[in-house]
């Protein structure tokens, strides 16, 4: 109940900022939602815990009718499902929109990503962009910009919001579980056509500046050994996103699934419209011979001069 009062105060706050108002749920579309998250907090466990790829499937299935159903009810995008685990439902930092994304294990080498964008509307009415994810399709997905028909999918845990020549531009990122030997992170650049409709990646990912530079790419992707911990996130403080460097553990740089961290850090910039790649981004060295030490609590230690 916190958390739904905390959501509903930081929408409130933003649709303030940006001229909208938040409107009240009737008692009637209340309980309808609060129905519809029991029902999706039960199929969203069983997607997970299943035993049977066909009853993972069914609870799928049933939990994308469900939700639909739900967004159908007016004003549903202010609702947040916060007990339904086991989904990402990520709001805009200007809240125009938010996306939910899940996914979906069919067997130990292969699983697939679902996902839905919902937009903001004045009348509380339901625009949703439902996305297909096609990745087990797409040899190369480094080189096109896609729509919501032909998604590269991931489950989105963080957005940042950036702009350039008067647009907005919102950065994903996400977690593709793959398989039983690799994991993917991804980061997407989502914005939108004049139409409206969503649009992923664009030539946004620059290595121009890199000692040996390479092509531009439409998004950016890590692929790494199973249950490794990689990072990829953006840094407020910084104001860069921090990734790891991966090296592969065998001297196989063909496998992906033997690429672990390396402790060195490679980040990402937004200048002018796009992400600059950096190759390090933290260059601080010890001299020689100085060893790594915390920074003494009391100062440092005065010694007196022993008595004659």
């Amino acid at each position: 109940m916190f958390r739904f009062l905390l959501l509903y105060c930081i929408l409130l706050l933003n649709a303030y900022i940006s001229g909208a108002q938040v409107p009240a749920f009737s008692p009637a579309q209340k309980k309808q939602l609060q129905l519809a998250e029991d029902t999706l907090r039960e199929y969203a466990e069983y997607i997970v815990t299943d035993s049977l790829t066909e009853d993972r499937m069914i609870s799928d299935s049933i939990f994308i009718r469900t939700l639909v159903r739900a967004l159908q009810v007016k004003n549903s995008f202010y609702y947040p499902f916060d007990s339904v685990r086991g989904i990402s439902k990520l709001y805009a930092p200007d809240s125009i929109f938010r996306i939910i994304t899940w996914n979906i294990v069919y067997d130990e080498y292969y699983s697939r990503q679902r996902g839905a964008i919902q937009m903001r509307t004045k009348d509380g009415s339901l625009k949703l962009y439902p996305l297909r994810d096609v990745s087990e399709f797409t040899p190369n997905p480094m080189d096109s910009v896609r729509t919501k028909d032909n998604w590269i999918g991931a489950v989105y845990y963080s957005m940042v919001k950036t702009a350039h020549a008067g647009k907005n531009y919102y950065t994903l990122f996400g977690i593709d579980y793959n398989n039983v030997k690799s994991e993917k992170k991804w980061m997407e650049v989502l914005s939108f056509a004049p139409d409206g409709s969503p649009r992923f990646g664009g030539q946004y990912f620059d290595f121009s500046k890199d000692s040996i530079p390479q092509k531009t790419q439409h998004r950016y992707m890590l692929e790494y050994k199973k249950n490794a911990r990689v990072l990829l996130k953006y840094d407020n403080e910084l104001g860069i996103v921090i990734t790891d460097h991966l090296i592969t553990e065998n001297e196989q740089p063909e496998l992906k699934w033997t690429y672990v961290p390396d402790g060195d850090s490679e980040g990402f910039k937004w200048v002018n419209g796009k992400w600059q790649h950096i190759e390090k981004v933290f260059n601080f060295k010890l001299e020689d011979g100085e060893a790594p030490i915390e920074k003494p609590v009391y100062g440092p230690i005065k010694k007196t001069p022993p008595k004659n």
